[in-house]
């Protein structure tokens, strides 16, 4: 009671100790919510990538290879996929596919830019595309090449917002084609485009609409994620016999898969946290030294009262737990006005920046970093206090 009455009685000086905490629990805490949310998009994005699946392309999601490299390895072929599918042991299911932007059109309206993606009837159980209104075409539909195709949400939501498409035709750069399906809500990948704004149909529908000249990427679905190191390892092999790549030879193709973006993900947020950490301690080293200079402050003007109050029997220990009270409340105090602050500031980054997420353990890590911040910084005046000679103290003017 004795801590909070001291605080109480000197408002302003209180104030003015907690800005340098203040600031540093709104960096922390803004820092700690972008982070947050950033992880559940990202999260929720590689989602669509399946932590089980393998594409085989002809160049790696984030090779170290100059770009001219890349482009000048063969394409993979179809030829190379039924190599591939007729001799791996170690997969679910594989399918070949094949994508081109494309202009669709449903009596006077029409889209451009849209993603048309070419593919066999096992992308559904490959991939784990999941249908929301109607079906996924079947092998006879996709052997056949048939006019049909599976939309997009985006696209739905385009042409048939109020109109169910099942059945409908839409044209495709020109082609009929009848919608049998539509698929599930994907979301963004990491923000940059979106899986909803795409068809499917069957690959050689599109080899006949877009022709054959176009990068295959070849979909391989693991038994499971603990055998995908495996599978991958055959996929390897097995690719390098169907491009006649000598053993020992360099792999002119690469084999991507959901890691990839764990890793170079992990790098980038590595380094944002590293200096949003190192804003923030500078931060809370000003604001703990510019506490510790108040509470030696304090300590100096209660000389007396310390005095008295060893006089009548307080302990050390008493005085020490008293003066470390002050100096966490006064940061307690800084953290809840940080947290505060930090609050509508993250909704506003999440409204027109990035995504952002306040769960509990950031506040309360929040908090807590305040705590230890008061017990840092309080902990050498209290020392001081618990250690006057209270014939000393009360001598003191």
């Amino acid at each position: 009671m004795i801590s909070f009455n001291a605080i109480k009685a000197n408002k302003m000086r209180s104030i003015l100790a907690t800005l340098g905490i203040v600031i540093g629990i709104m960096a922390v805490t803004i820092l700690q919510t972008a982070i947050e949310g950033i992880n559940l998009a990202f999260e929720k994005s590689i989602a669509s990538v399946g932590a089980d699946v393998l594409y085989v392309q002809k160049f790696e999601w984030f090779g170290k290879e100059d770009w001219e490299v890349y482009r000048n390895r063969k394409d993979i072929t179809m030829k190379q996929y039924n190599y591939l599918a007729n001799n791996l042991q170690s997969a679910e299911s594989v399918c070949p596919s094949a994508g081109a932007g494309g202009t669709v059109t449903y009596g006077e309206y029409s889209s451009e830019n849209v993603m048309i993606l070419g593919t066999t009837e096992e992308y559904q159980r490959t991939l784990g595309v999941g249908i929301d209104e109607g079906r996924f075409f079947t092998k006879r539909e996709s052997d056949g090449g048939w006019p049909v195709c599976i939309i997009g949400m985006d696209v739905k939501e385009a042409f048939f917002a109020n109109v169910n498409p099942i059945g409908k035709t839409i044209k495709v750069n020109g082609y009929n084609l009848k919608v049998i399906g539509v698929n599930e809500k994907m979301g963004s990948m990491l923000g940059l485009f979106s899986l909803d704004n795409r068809i499917l149909m069957p690959l050689n529908k599109f080899f006949k609409m877009f022709g054959t000249r176009r990068q295959l990427t070849i979909n391989v679905k693991a038994a499971g994620v603990e055998g995908i190191e495996d599978t991958k390892e055959e996929v390897k092999s097995i690719m390098m016999r169907a491009r006649r790549i000598p053993v020992g030879g360099k792999p002119d193709f690469g084999i991507n898969q959901q890691e990839a973006f764990r890793q170079t993900y992990d790098q980038l947020t590595g380094l944002i946290k590293a200096i949003g950490t190192a804003i923030t301690l500078l931060s809370l080293i000003v604001g703990s030294i510019g506490i510790a200079n108040i509470m030696f402050v304090s300590v100096k003007e209660r000389t007396k009262e310390i005095g008295i109050r060893k006089a009548i029997g307080a302990k050390r220990s008493t005085i020490l737990v008293q003066f470390l009270l002050e100096a966490v409340s006064i940061c307690l105090l800084g953290g809840f006005i940080g947290l505060a602050i930090a609050f509508p500031i993250s909704l506003m980054i999440n409204a027109y920046l990035l995504p952002t997420a306040m769960p509990m353990w950031v506040v309360a890590l929040a908090l807590v970093i305040s705590a230890i911040a008061g017990i840092v910084s309080g902990f050498f005046p209290a020392f001081q206090a618990s250690k006057l000679n209270p014939v000393d103290a009360l001598r003191y003017e």
